[in-house]
């Protein structure tokens, strides 16, 4: 943690624990008590749904079962309070890492559907205890559980948990906003199939924060459980939870560590305000009506705007130093083979793709992938960088097979690739997109050493003025050498470039041919994939013809391209 963070974390917190000594009524302490409730919830919930955009609608059933561990066990076995806590932390954690071991295998369950299976959940969990003896109909009293004398008033104790609590979950915040995990789940909140291939482990990552968020929202159950001394189904597992912590969230903005904290301040603060007024109906109104003006005016939230506002009337940081990589061991001699794809096969709706298909790539040469459209050049791309996984054959790759092993492995091996259609993740800046590349390939390097890195390779494709844009503000022509920039940054041994060249005037056509040499000399095998057939025999050691998802030719280049098959493929067989 940053050392003026902690310093900060440390005297708040120390500040705010000295408040029972000032013998304030007790209604402020319950007020804040509240206040530190929901924005433990809601930074609980945007761990996972804020930082990686599953939008989840089941902490209320997380928050339930934190509820009801505490409640069974402190009202029904007799556990002291504070023991049971972090049984109330662990049940919905266990619980959210089962569910999440299922869900975030199938791939299809993204955005609304994760959604709607999330609140699906929670009515489920709701069900079961209703109709069981963990609570069996009338609820569970916790009137008779004694309160520790952590303050000097039951109202202070309470104060102090949720403090504590507070306290603790910002810092967790913080810490994986700024570690290696925030990185991943931002990738995942862009474009998970990209951040997969990036080398980012989707699955743990996931796992993790919902592991993480889940433990909060149950602890702030249970000590929510003895607040209010008795738990019921049907208050409990309903919609209120959920919907407030993404509105909270929201408003004070999701893609900060502090934002949800903002929001639950401000939402539970004019809420009181109206209630204390016998105006809840217009409270309840005037949050929707600042929600509304947040979404439209104001999409990073308050404090997302309040961040931008107060950049641009300072100076920026200065940018980190080019550090050049050491050049990429080859491990092995020139000519020796690196790849081997071995009858492997892949279609889409019956539609065969890739038909059975072999083929070699040696260390230190360009390998020109052609075919006509359709042929299934991306598709091989796809299969060799772990987005896609083969029906049947093999993937060796110095000699391991890639195949059986998660996506992400594929980057850690040392395979880079770039997109016909550049996809970098858009929230990030150019100079984040190509670092966190360096932080999960090939060589797994720390931030601030991945930065250095990825500012000489910007240098390297001419985009280092741009380090702090956006990609929405780059040209068709700098996001191809931000994908090249990316490629490059996670030090592969092997780059797929697919299609680098598409869209690119004559000049920036020789630019880029100048930077695949330059590639190549650094230590890196290439496969081009490309329809710019002048670039290809100029760059290309050999060529390797794809159509109809068959090889039907291989070889030297222009040998290759004056094959009658390959005429045929491009031309069409003549009639006569």
């Amino acid at each position: 943690m940053n050392k003026r963070v902690l310093t900060i974390f440390v005297v708040v917190g120390l500040a705010l624990a000295a408040l029972p000594l000032l013998k304030l009524p007790a209604f402020y302490e319950s007020f804040l008590y509240l206040v530190f409730h929901w924005v433990v919830l809601a930074t609980s919930w945007n761990i996972l749904s804020g930082y990686s955009g599953y939008f989840s609608f089941g902490h209320g059933a997380f928050f339930g079962l934190g509820m009801y561990t505490t409640a069974v066990l402190a009202g029904k076995f007799n556990w002291p309070f504070l023991y049971t806590l972090p049984m109330a932390a662990l049940v919905p954690a266990l619980f959210g890492v089962g569910l999440g071991a299922v869900v975030f295998r199938l791939r299809r369950l993204r955005g609304e559907l994760f959604g709607l299976l999330t609140l699906a959940v929670t009515f489920v969990i709701a069900t079961i205890i209703l109709n069981t003896p963990i609570d069996g109909g009338p609820g569970v009293y916790l009137s008779a559980v004694p309160i520790p004398a952590i303050g000097p008033s039951p109202s202070a104790t309470f104060y102090l948990l949720a403090l504590a609590m507070v306290m603790l979950v910002l810092w967790v915040a913080y810490y994986i906003y700024n570690a290696r995990l925030g990185s991943g789940l931002f990738a995942i909140h862009d474009d998970e199939d990209v951040a997969e291939v990036q080398g980012v482990p989707t699955y743990r990552f996931k796992l993790q924060a919902l592991a993480i968020s889940c433990a909060f929202a149950g602890v702030a159950g249970g000590v929510h459980a003895l607040f209010v001394s008795y738990v019921t189904a049907g208050e409990v597992f309903n919609i209120v939870v959920p919907l407030y912590v993404v509105l909270m969230s929201v408003l004070g903005g999701s893609r900060h560590w502090l934002g949800p904290a903002v929001g639950a301040t401000a939402i539970t603060a004019l809420s009181y305000a109206f209630t204390a007024g016998d105006s809840a109906v217009v409270g309840r109104a005037a949050i929707g009506l600042i929600l509304i003006v947040v979404i439209l005016f104001m999409p990073d939230g308050i404090l997302g705007q309040l961040i931008k506002r107060f950049k641009s009337r300072r100076a920026l940081p200065p940018l980190p130093s080019p550090v050049a990589p050491a050049v990429i061991s080859t491990q092995g001699s020139a000519g020796e083979i690196l790849l081997t794809i071995d009858k492997v096969s892949k279609s889409f709706s019956g539609v065969k793709a890739l038909q059975n298909v072999s083929m070699e790539a040696r260390r230190g040469e360009i390998l020109g992938l052609v075919g006509p459209n359709g042929s299934g050049k991306s598709t091989m791309v796809n299969v060799i960088s772990g987005l896609y996984k083969p029906e049947a054959g093999r993937i060796l790759f110095q000699g391991e097979d890639l195949v059986p092993l998660p996506s992400y492995r594929a980057a850690h091996s040392g395979i880079a690739r770039t997109y016909q259609i550049p996809r970098p993740f858009a929230s990030l800046s150019v100079l984040e997109n190509t670092t966190l590349a360096g932080m999960f390939g090939g060589t797994q390097l720390s931030r601030a050493d991945a930065a250095a890195q990825a500012m000489y390779w910007l240098e390297f494709v001419g985009l280092a003025d741009r380090a702090r844009a956006l990609p929405t503000e780059l040209n068709l022509h700098q996001r191809k050498f931000l994908e090249l920039s990316r490629a490059l940054a996670s030090s592969p041994r092997l780059v797929l470039l697919d299609e680098v060249l598409a869209g690119l005037t004559p000049s920036e056509i020789n630019n880029a041919v100048t930077l695949v040499r330059e590639i190549r000399q650094r230590g890196s095998t290439i496969i081009f994939i490309e329809h710019n057939m002048r670039a290809v025999l100029e760059l290309c050691d050999r060529l390797i013809v794809l159509n109809h998802g068959q090889v039907i030719a291989s070889g030297m280049p222009r040998e290759v391209m004056n094959d009658p098959a390959v005429v045929s493929a491009y031309l069409g067989t003549p009639h006569g």
